[in-house]
């Protein structure tokens, strides 16, 4: 006899025979309503995919149910999640705004810095773990931050390199580190990994990278971000922290005086970071689009093309990640309408 809720469907629920043999168990779990019941089914321990119970006797060889997470398949070789998390994960717009940790008020100090969590949250998408990750335009390290996360809050660590031209933000990702992990071990957890944080030109450093790169995740310069149009009647150049960075780089740390100039160095940057870039391997590179006098500039289009165009890595998706914590401006009021930024896009080439 059925019991109240549960609908054996005409079919034997699950359990073992006499002889200790397992066979199915392909009972639904029901509501008062008739509907699936996804608490019941847990309180039950039975696994659940996607409001369905999943029946384990049917998974492939190449399958697995993991408790709490999905079902995992071993030849996922773009990354580690189950196909409950690559669904979420496909979702174009990553709308979250990260609280200020891991030392922010230190590492605020380079102005073009990314929260480490989103890059994490990046990295888990598109490697595996032990993978390596290269960021070529390091900063203060959110790239590598995020990598050493991933020990403690996904799938595993993965080893990370980043280059930096400015002595000042190498020495901040080690302060930042220090105290980070006195934090953590203070309050009983244990410490982030000390990732591989190279000085010198990019160009160059990447050429005595002996191992191929599973995913090249970075923050790219960005062109003339120091003059903008405020209002309609005044403009104002002013230094920004992203500008005094650049400005102590050479080209490729984005003081190319046009344009033009910018997008073809960039070409030619990720030209050379292809060449250590695994098979398959995927190059995440994140970029804003800017207002700059009475004109909208298509930054992440036009980068888009230029390395699309420039290499042999191919564009395959344009992710969005919109901050909903970003402060609001009054810019144009009440003459002409010019957007507040609140969101970056995220560009992801794939390597042939």
């Amino acid at each position: 006899m059925s019991e109240e809720g549960i609908d054996d469907g005409g079919i034997e629920g699950g359990g073992d025979d006499d002889d200790g043999e397992s066979y199915r168990q392909s009972r639904l779990v029901t509501d008062s309503e008739g509907g699936f019941d996804t608490d019941r089914a847990r309180a039950r321990s039975l696994p659940v995919e996607d409001g369905e119970l999943v029946d384990t006797d049917d998974l492939a060889d190449h399958q697995r149910y993991v408790e709490g997470r999905g079902i995992y398949d071993e030849r996922n070789a773009v990354n580690d999640l189950t196909g409950r998390e690559w669904k979420y994960a496909t979702k174009s717009v990553l709308a979250e705004g990260y609280p200020p940790d891991l030392q922010h008020d230190l590492r605020s100090e380079h102005g073009g810095q990314k929260p480490p969590r989103l890059c994490a949250e990046l990295i888990g998408r598109f490697s595996k773990a032990d993978d390596l990750v290269l960021d070529p335009f390091a900063g203060v390290g959110g790239t590598l931050l995020g990598a050493s996360l991933c020990e403690h809050e996904g799938s595993g660590l993965r080893e990370a390199i980043g280059f930096e031209r400015v002595e000042r933000w190498i020495e901040l990702y080690g302060e930042v580190l220090e105290r980070e992990n006195a934090d953590r071990r203070a309050r009983g957890e244990p410490p982030l990994a000390d990732q591989e944080l190279r000085h010198g030109d990019c160009l160059e450093l990447v050429a005595e990278v002996d191992r191929e790169v599973d995913l090249l995740l970075t923050d790219v310069p960005y062109w003339d971000m120091d003059e903008r149009e405020q209002t309609r009647n005044e403009r104002e150049t002013r230094e920004s922290k992203l500008g005094a960075f650049a400005a102590e780089g050479g080209p490729e740390e984005g003081s190319a005086t046009t344009k033009e100039e910018w997008l073809e160095t960039m070409a030619d940057a990720f030209a050379a970071f292809e060449d250590v870039l695994a098979p398959g391997a995927h190059a995440v590179v994140f970029i804003g689009d800017m207002y700059r006098g009475s004109s909208y500039e298509f930054l992440s289009a036009e980068l888009a093309e230029a390395i699309d165009g420039g290499t042999d890595l191919s564009l395959a998706a344009d992710l969005i990640w919109y901050d909903p914590s970003k402060d609001l401006h009054v810019y144009g009021y009440p003459h002409a309408f010019v957007p507040s930024m609140v969101h970056q896009h995220v560009l992801v080439f794939r390597a042939g």
